[in-house]
């Protein structure tokens, strides 16, 4: 069974803001912002927490497939909780859930933004970029951006944009329900993103492998 590849353009991680700007913005021209994606049979769905206890970062992967398979990783935590650096704080522990799983995902749902962040390279980026996977990034607020009004049906969309760029989208996954921030993390487009996550979302306002990461990363 195929595993993640190792990360395509290791790096040192950096320990303090100062050291990880210069790297997140040499990083983010590696995004693909268009389909470079085949048959999707296994995504996975990503999230970490933090035990402040004892300074670990506690990640967890979920693969929808059959069977499902599950991951959960911990790493100590190296890098200060800063808005807008947080990929540097949990990508590490991520990079290892993902590396003990069996067969590599197809794509990878992301707890947190892409390309909807201050310097364009959120969590889904940084993932998607060291691994080479598709990945989307799905997140339950805003970091970045401005929209017109939502409709309240499901499926429902409309861009979140900076200024005149379009950075993502602010998708209804149930109606009448907050709606959830998608952005593209790698080798994806925005509207292949969108569709993605409502067919990982039957039922919840948050897709399935995030909900079932979250729950594995929280425990």
């Amino acid at each position: 069974m195929a595993q993640p590849r190792a990360p395509r353009a290791a790096h040192p991680w950096p320990r303090t803001v100062a050291e990880a700007r210069p790297l997140q913005e040499a990083l983010r021209s590696r995004v693909i912002a268009r389909d470079r994606i085949g048959r999707v049979r296994h995504v996975a769905g990503v999230d970490a927490s933090y035990d402040r206890t004892v300074g670990v970062t506690r990640a967890a992967v979920a693969v929808l497939a059959f069977p499902g398979l599950e991951r959960v990783s911990q790493r100590r935590t190296r890098f200060p909780c800063v808005p807008g650096y947080l990929s540097f704080r949990e990508t590490p522990a991520l990079l290892a859930a993902l590396a003990g799983l069996r067969r590599r995902p197809d794509l990878i749902l992301c707890d947190g933004h892409g390309l909807a962040h201050p310097r364009r390279f959120g969590l889904a980026c940084h993932l998607g970029v060291l691994l080479d996977v598709p990945t989307i990034g799905v997140a339950k607020s805003r970091l970045v951006g401005t929209h017109g009004p939502l409709p309240e049906a499901r499926g429902a969309w409309v861009p979140l944009r900076d200024g005149a760029e379009t950075i993502g989208a602010v998708l209804r996954t149930r109606a009448g329900v907050r709606p959830v921030y998608v952005s593209i993390g790698h080798r994806l487009g925005l509207e292949t993103a969108i569709e993605y996550v409502l067919r990982c979302a039957p039922r919840y306002r948050l897709p399935e492998p995030i909900r079932r990461a979250d729950a594995l990363a929280s425990g």
